[in-house]
């Protein structure tokens, strides 16, 4: 099995040189499309070369190598294929397109909506996620509802994209639609205009819009652009044999539920928004997180996990208050329990270093009991379930989802029988009995929405 390969950006800007791909004079020579490709002579070659967009949903680079849904989706493709991803960030949409039709790369995926005017140039593989054009405005500012509204406020938008396309078509109707395009690599740089009150409103992917309110509490989101519209990669129409391996795998990955799963694991979490509780949030990732930083660092380098996930667990925990106690008497940073933090060698729990060390060897120790079966990040939201609320109750859920034949080793469905243990009828057949069920689950979507806040906004 071949290794799929992260570039960075600096890697990546010495590649698009190689590839033809800057400003200057384009090297046919450097062309990995021809009038002669064939996806077999890709899987032969092992290279697939991916153009992207930074941004927080789809391309980002972390400490751990870049991260994204994006990226995500294009490595299981590759793995699956027996090809090494090559990721290839470049400036705008336009720029992307440019180098799948000349042939300088394979594919891009970048959550591109599939638009008629776009596929004059490029080719679309199968659609994988639908989205809404939101509009993103300040709670401080106007707040359109409707187009003539919409008319009055200043409005940026990403040039080149589709949201240009669907505000060209709405001003045949609405004459006084007016906006200014502004050249990015995605909608994020016109979202934080709009957190600063640099302009008015601008427009975003509905999924990139909630998740961005994560980052900037203060946007709202008062109306949409636009109904449903597809999501898909683009490729050179050269390559033989591309479209039917494309339709075959995504075919693939909807029948299998992986593409269910994938929207759940990166978007499931943004269903539920509270301003005061992100705003909070925010606001201590200044002032009491670096006090802390080093510990999760330093706990994240003896276990499995991520210093982000250690991070958004203790803010879940205490706030991030190592002085933090229970009326249940648990206490510190990772609320421990007097016998856990015996068992872990914690003397002093409202000690930060101390605590977190405990907490995070204590969730190691849950995650390495769990079943084989459960795997990938099912995994992690397992542990920090048990960590929550016992591994005995977390049997006794995967006992319930078998009965129900739903799949035990999948997050998504145990999240959805683990409050049927505060019934009766349910909790009197299974061995460790009564529990809040509803408090992992919420438990669990918390972690994930700070993690996911905390990967986004704090720089390894």
């Amino acid at each position: 099995m071949k290794n799929n390969a992260r570039i960075g950006f600096a890697a990546g800007a010495a590649i698009l040189a190689g590839l033809g791909l800057t400003k200057c004079q384009p090297a046919a020579d450097n062309r990995v499309v021809t009038g002669t490709t064939t996806f077999d002579s890709i899987q032969n070659d092992g290279d697939l070369i991916v153009l992207t967009l930074n941004g927080p949903t789809t391309y980002l680079e972390s400490g751990d190598g870049a991260i994204g849904y994006e990226v995500d989706l294009i490595e299981k493709f590759a793995e699956e294929m027996g090809l090494n991803a090559r990721f290839v960030a470049v400036d705008s949409v336009d720029e992307m397109m440019d180098g799948i039709e000349d042939g300088y790369a394979h594919l891009g995926a970048a959550g591109l909506t599939i638009t008629d005017l776009r596929a004059t140039r490029v080719t679309f593989g199968p659609a994988y996620k639908n989205v809404e054009e939101s509009v993103v405005c300040h709670k401080d500012g106007p707040a359109p509802t409707d187009l003539e509204a919409l008319s009055k406020v200043r409005l940026t938008v990403l040039a080149g994209s589709s949201y240009v396309e669907t505000l060209r078509r709405l001003r045949e109707d609405h004459a006084g639609l007016k906006w200014q395009a502004h050249p990015a690599s995605s909608a994020m740089p016109m979202i934080e205009m709009v957190a600063h009150q640099k302009t008015d409103c601008t427009i975003a992917d509905s999924h990139l819009a909630e998740y961005a309110r994560r980052l900037y509490p203060d946007l709202v989101l008062p109306m949409s652009v636009s109904a449903d519209q597809p999501l898909g990669w683009i490729y050179n129409q050269k390559i033989d044999g591309m479209d039917t391996a494309l339709s075959a795998w995504f075919a693939a990955q909807h029948e299998s539920g992986y593409l269910e799963a994938l929207d759940e694991r990166w978007f499931g979490h943004l269903d539920e928004f509270d301003y005061v509780e992100v705003l909070r949030f925010v606001e201590r990732v200044e002032d009491r997180l670096p006090q802390f930083r080093d510990y999760f660092e330093a706990a994240a380098a003896e276990t499995t996990f991520d210093w982000h996930l250690l991070a958004a667990q203790a803010y879940q925990e205490s706030h991030w208050d190592p002085e933090a106690e229970s009326t249940t008497g648990v206490r510190g940073l990772m609320m421990l329990t007097l016998p856990t933090a015996e068992e872990l060698g914690v003397d002093d729990r409202s000690d930060p270093a101390q605590s977190v060390d405990g907490g995070a060897r204590y969730l190691q120790r849950l995650y390495d009991r769990l079943p084989d079966g459960i795997q990938g990040e099912d995994r992690l939201w397992f542990a920090l379930a048990a960590y929550n609320v016992g591994m005995g109750h977390i049997y006794d859920a995967r006992k319930l989802a078998e009965r129900q034949g739903l799949d035990k080793n999948q997050w998504r469905d145990i999240e959805r029988v683990l409050p049927l243990l505060s019934r009766s009828k349910y909790y009197e057949t299974v061995r460790h009995g009564y529990a809040r069920g509803h408090e992992p689950v919420r438990y669990v979507e918390k972690v994930r929405d700070y993690y996911n806040m905390l990967r986004a906004n704090v720089p390894v």
